[in-house]
């Protein structure tokens, strides 16, 4: 059977079993399947099949649905339930799943779910979404496993195990050590308490903890997990109490976030988009960036109307024209993620904005020598006009130098307006380098026309 098959006959399987309500088949389908397929399959799923399934499935499994579940798609099918029902699955998962899934929900649907929520739920929750988006406090779970100074390891191992009981598979906690007022003393290895005697005190094995910042980065916590091997990291607030915990795992999953957003931002992708939303809606997003564009081309193409005799005398330029723009373009572009790249981790500042020109225009430089003597050579071979070489050889060179200087530096000035660079980099350096690349070779061409008409 090929996968294709496979796969049909998996959702039909799942659909089948949601219509006869057979919960032992379901539960079957969705243990014994890849998570990949799991999550295609449910989102094949028309919306009231999709509501039913999260109906039949006990509170456990659907918040394992919902882990493996993009966000939006989680919030969707949260929005379709009923208030408690939606409330008992979320507070199978931590803080920031719950934060992250609630995030996408409108005022009244997120209302109703939260004031059905264990009042712990409904406190960590309101803690973690006052934080700035990627920061440590957003990124953490407020659910934290502490042992107190004067605990013993009898006491800690009794904890450990009622907290296992409590969490099952998901019981993921590193044991943190604090004194009676919460501030976090250090941490300690689970497995170091197995085999001490049970009348030792915690304080006997703790060792020093490298706790975070509540308004950590999100790529500054990227980096110090880079340059260790530690799955999670306290965190503390201004006072040094522990306040939550952020896992590896979680910050990674967010940097990749992050980076695919910021791609689709740069084509024109705003807001985050599923085909399985509504087809307005996705529509009129994309009309948005769409219509902008609009002016953006009629001032580009305005610097040809102003060039049409030129344009007339000498066709062959036309030929060359969108080779200069684009290839400018893809120079530009480069430098663009540069600095996008740079800016998401820290690496430069808009205050970097001069030193980071200088770094691209030698680039530029060189690039654009060589780019213009190899398309300057294929004018002038193609065409039998080496003149014809020399003006868009000339243009090429000059213009990529404009196009990394552009996409170098503007990302990191937007970012000095609290201007997203990801969304108007692209067009101002699609925009600018076109109308240059029309300007140099058309006001080139106007300069030695007598040369051009008479080879």
């Amino acid at each position: 059977m090929s996968m294709n098959e496979q796969s049909l006959s998996l959702i039909t399987d799942l659909q089948y079993a949601i219509i006869e309500e057979d919960e032992e088949e379901i539960h079957s389908i969705l243990s014994e399947s890849p998570k990949n397929d799991i999550i295609h399959d449910i989102m094949l799923l028309d919306e009231k099949m999709r509501d039913q399934l999260f109906r039949l499935v006990d509170l456990e499994e659907a918040a394992d649905i919902l882990r493996i579940l993009h966000h939006l798609h989680a919030s969707d099918v949260i929005a379709h339930l009923s208030p408690v029902k939606g409330a008992r699955i979320l507070e199978q998962l931590d803080s920031h799943q719950q934060a992250m899934i609630l995030r996408d929900l409108d005022s009244d649907d997120f209302n109703k779910i939260i004031q059905q929520m264990a009042r712990d739920g409904f406190k960590n929750l309101h803690e973690v979404r006052e934080y700035p988006e990627n920061s440590a406090g957003s990124l953490m779970s407020t659910e934290t496993l502490t042992f107190r100074r004067k605990d013993t390891v009898g006491e800690a191992l009794t904890k450990l195990v009622m907290v296992k009981k409590t969490r099952g598979s998901q019981f993921k906690f590193y044991p943190y050590v604090v004194d009676r007022h919460g501030y976090l003393v250090g941490v300690v290895s689970a497995l170091s308490l197995i085999g001490e005697r049970s009348d030792r005190t915690i304080m006997e094995l703790v060792s020093d903890a490298t706790s975070i910042h509540v308004d950590h980065s999100l790529e500054k916590l990227h980096w110090m997990f880079e340059d260790t091997d530690y799955f999670s990291f306290p965190v503390v607030d201004e006072e040094g109490k522990l306040i939550g915990v952020v896992y590896r795992e979680d910050v990674a999953e967010q940097m990749l976030d992050v980076s695919e957003s910021d791609g689709l931002k740069a084509q024109g992708v705003i807001h985050e988009e599923l085909r399985t939303m509504p087809l307005i809606l996705r529509s009129r997003r994309r009309l948005a960036w769409l219509s902008a564009n609009i002016v953006l081309n009629i001032i580009a193409a305005s610097v040809i109307s102003a060039y049409e005799q030129t344009l007339a005398a000498v066709i062959a330029i036309a030929v060359f024209l969108p080779m200069v723009s684009d290839m400018s373009g893809c120079s530009g572009n480069q430098a663009v993620a540069v600095s996008m790249r740079e800016l998401a981790l820290g690496l430069a500042r808009p205050t970097d904005t001069f030193r980071i020109w200088l770094k691209e225009v030698s680039v530029g430089l060189i690039n654009g020598t060589i780019l213009g003597i190899l398309i300057g050579a294929v004018a002038w071979l193609w065409k039998g006009n080496p003149y014809l070489g020399v003006v868009i050889g000339t243009a090429l060179a000059l213009n990529t130098v404009i196009a990394v200087s552009i996409g170098g530096t503007v990302p990191l000035i937007l970012k000095k307006f609290n201007i997203d660079p990801a969304v108007a980099s692209g067009p101002l350096l699609t925009t600018i380098t076109d109308m240059a690349g029309f300007f140099l070779v058309l006001s080139l061409a106007q300069l030695m026309m007598p040369l051009l008409l008479t080879t």
